[in-house]
């Protein structure tokens, strides 16, 4: 598959999705000439689990690459881990001939790109996504960012990748809450996309959370094609990429309003809930598909109800906070039917709030 972009200039680059491709990688990354002096990124947890072989296997094909780790986790996700990158590149030795290679979830995938956008006035990186989420969704479109003590994602750049190489043998090792975010993830693809996904979710949810390698594969290819579409039209996110937010404007309110004891993925699911029963209440949104929206994610595991104990003040509090929202108006994605999105900011405080108290029943 391969993303097409024309914006301030044209780019493109590779998404290679398989099995098992860490065996051929140094391989892959000779064929995608980077140059022989690059860095691998990464967080301690994956370089436990895969950064010697990586290394291993790149080693076997001539490159020299060095390993930079740091700490797990979004906390990480700062810059002070940015500077601390940067000084150890230096060291190396690296300079604007040299290329960075994340291997992690998204907090790895976004500092890479970060550091990439701003070292030497800009150097390649390649994404070797290791989460569901991150496979599916967040290694795709360039978003990279850190976060500040104001808020997350606030300081960063939209920088392209030269390529993303999705290798679903990482997920065999991922813990079931990681895979329960990048499930709600394909699920928002299924519910925002007129395409086939939604049905075979409906069909396939089961062998989807027993990890069967080709529904895996499957899934995150149809996830990648649908975001791919949306990036190569807006890829600053101006227009229709605003619909990669559907479930996430109420789900990252829920997610800081729980002091983020909700995962990503819970959030999400509970946003794609409340966004569901806002489409019908407002725009007619046929109840079939809020019920069938309501179904797959309740049959992927993922919740369908708020947590009685987080306060709706503070929802609506956090709500405020949303740094997609246009002055004052706060900005929802809708459907009309599933595969139908559209963006409002017409939605009342007051069907707002009702909405959420339902979902505590």
């Amino acid at each position: 598959m391969k993303l097409n972009l024309k914006g301030d200039g044209p780019i493109s680059y590779d998404i290679r999705i398989g099995y098992d491709i860490m065996e051929h990688i140094g391989q892959i990354l000779k064929e995608l000439n980077i140059s022989r002096r690059n860095a691998l990124i990464t967080d301690a947890n994956v370089s436990a689990l895969y950064g010697d072989r990586f290394l291993r296997e790149a080693n076997k094909s001539g490159l020299d690459i060095a390993m930079i780790e740091f700490p797990a986790g979004e906390a990480s996700k700062n810059i002070n881990t940015v500077l601390d990158i940067v000084r150890q590149l230096l060291k190396l030795g690296a300079d604007r001939n040299s290329a960075l290679i994340a291997l992690g979830g998204g907090v790895v995938g976004d500092i890479t790109g970060f550091v990439a956008s701003l070292y030497m006035r800009s150097i390649p990186y390649i994404q070797i996504p290791t989460t569901l989420l991150a496979q599916a969704d967040s290694s795709i479109g360039g978003k990279t960012a850190i976060d500040l003590e104001e808020g997350k994602n606030l300081l960063g750049a939209f920088y392209q990748p030269r390529a993303v190489l999705t290798d679903t043998i990482f997920l065999e090792t991922l813990p079931d809450e990681e895979f329960g975010n990048g499930l709600a993830e394909i699920v928002k693809y299924g519910i925002i996309d007129r395409g086939g996904l939604f049905p075979l979710l409906e069909d396939e949810i089961t062998a989807l959370k027993e990890r069967k390698r080709d529904m895996l594969i499957k899934v995150i290819e149809m996830s990648c094609g649908i975001k791919k579409a949306l990036v190569e039209i807006d890829e600053k996110d101006q227009g229709v990429r605003h619909f990669l937010n559907f479930g996430h404007t109420l789900g990252h309110a829920l997610e800081a309003a729980s002091g983020y004891e909700l995962s990503h993925g819970k959030g999400v699911s509970l946003g794609m809930m409340a966004a569901a029963r806002l489409s019908e209440k407002i725009y007619g949104l046929p109840h079939s598909h809020l019920e069938r929206v309501a179904n797959l994610i309740g049959k992927a595991g993922l919740p369908t109800v708020i947590p009685g104990n987080i306060g709706t003040d503070l929802i609506m509090s956090k709500l405020t906070m949303d740094k997609k929202k246009s002055g004052k108006t706060i900005n929802f994605v809708l459907i009309k039917n599933i595969g139908e999105p559209f963006v409002t900011g017409d939605v009342s405080e007051k069907i707002l709030r009702e909405t959420i108290e339902e979902l505590k029943r």
